[in-house]
């Protein structure tokens, strides 16, 4: 028999567990702690500068006083139209097909009879004055201004006189609907460049934000220390 099988086992000695101190839960000397990664902060896109306003131009008038044009807007007899809502103006000289051929014709019929001796020489004069100037009043004509509105018909006028004057102020009013249409599309293109760099920058933030939450759910092999 075995004298070691004969004793009783020997109770573990009533002692209290050894409790945990605070320093136990310091790191280990020569051991740093990982960073906590963090998302950076991104700072919004600031506001586009405001394009300066446009300078104002001297108001230019006809000279019967039936068309005023400024820089916004343009009066004919008394209508007024907004430039931006204006394609580009055209003015053309018509001749008056009626007047002219009344007057040509009836100033061929007149010298034809005077001519055969079947007008004598007081009427046959004055009948001629009359078809000239009915000749002359349907060549002269009038002058046709054609404003093309964006999106809608065409408005026409008619304006008396020269076609020269009326050819100068159309010039410049073309030059003005091309200066406002040209001032509203640079203003919509540096805001649509605004909302997309906002819209860049938002979507490099939200990545920068999910990668950085990745990089927080994975362990952190860097606090494991031997025990």
């Amino acid at each position: 028999m075995n004298p070691f099988e004969a004793q009783p086992p020997v109770d573990p000695p009533n002692v209290a567990p050894e409790q945990p101190s605070g320093a136990s839960l310091l790191p280990m000397p020569g051991a740093e702690a990982a960073p906590t990664p963090t998302a950076p902060h991104y700072q919004p896109a600031p506001p586009p500068e405001p394009l300066p306003e446009l300078p104002p131009l001297p108001e230019e008038r006809s000279a019967d006083g039936r068309v005023i044009l400024t820089d916004s807007s343009v009066t004919i007899r008394g209508r007024q139209f907004s430039l931006r809502e204006l394609e580009r103006a055209e003015i053309t000289p018509v001749k008056w097909i009626l007047w002219y051929l009344l007057g040509g014709l009836g100033l061929a019929f007149v010298m034809i009879a005077f001519l055969q001796n079947q007008l004598r020489t007081g009427p046959a004069m004055l009948g001629m004055v009359a078809t000239a100037l009915l000749l002359a009043y349907g060549h002269r004509g009038t002058n046709r201004l054609r404003l093309h509105r964006l999106g809608r018909e065409v408005v026409n006028f008619a304006l008396p006189g020269d076609t020269a004057p009326w050819q100068r102020l159309t010039d410049e009013l073309n030059r003005r609907i091309f200066r406002v249409h040209d001032y509203d599309a640079r203003q919509a293109a540096a805001l649509l460049a605004a909302a997309d760099e906002a819209t860049r920058q938002a979507a490099q933030a939200a990545a920068d934000a999910q990668a950085a939450a990745d990089q927080l759910n994975q362990p952190n092999a860097g606090n494991d220390f031997p025990g």
